[in-house]
């Protein structure tokens, strides 16, 4: 598949957030796409599904304590729909699963990384959409590659 090729993102979107559901689209593609020639072949695709979701600090609590045992609030939440999924069907667009971000707590950490709102929900979108594409950080030198991975994300979708 061309890197540089268009890809189609169906989103299952549940905000309100500050950009909107039709910027998401733009940039989830976006991001889809430039992340191609770094995906395991079983994740090369034309074609995307993904959720994004919205929340406030109860709700993402609440999935925190269900699927991490940590009831408390996070920043985002991932659950990857690829780590036992099917092979995707021909034509059919290759699931991800979900991404779940709790606006007030971006609100509290967007000053104490020195970004607006819109920066940190751009910074933990690109750390959920990495997350679902197999992405982790179990040691330090794994976290650091994701975050400069994660910057390099953020900065194109500014550039845009």
């Amino acid at each position: 598949m061309n890197p540089l090729a268009e890809i189609e993102l169906d989103l299952a979107y549940a905000g309100p957030d500050p950009l909107g559901e039709d910027r998401w689209v733009e940039l989830l593609s976006s991001w889809l796409a430039q992340l191609q020639a770094e995906l395991p072949s079983p994740l090369k695709a034309d074609a995307y599904s993904l959720g994004l979701q919205f929340c406030d600090d109860a709700a993402i609590a609440e999935l925190n304590g269900q699927w991490r045992q940590q009831p408390k609030p996070t920043d985002v939440l991932s659950f990857a729909a690829q780590e036992d999924a099917p092979e995707p069907l021909e034509g059919m667009p290759i699931e991800l699963g979900d991404i779940v971000i709790s606006i007030p707590t971006a609100e509290r950490q967007a000053p104490e990384h020195g970004h607006s709102l819109q920066q940190e929900l751009l910074f933990l979108a690109s750390h959920g959409l990495l997350h679902l594409l197999g992405w982790d950080h179990p040691d330090e030198a794994s976290l650091a590659a994701m975050l400069s991975r994660q910057d390099a994300l953020v900065q194109g979708a500014a550039a845009h």
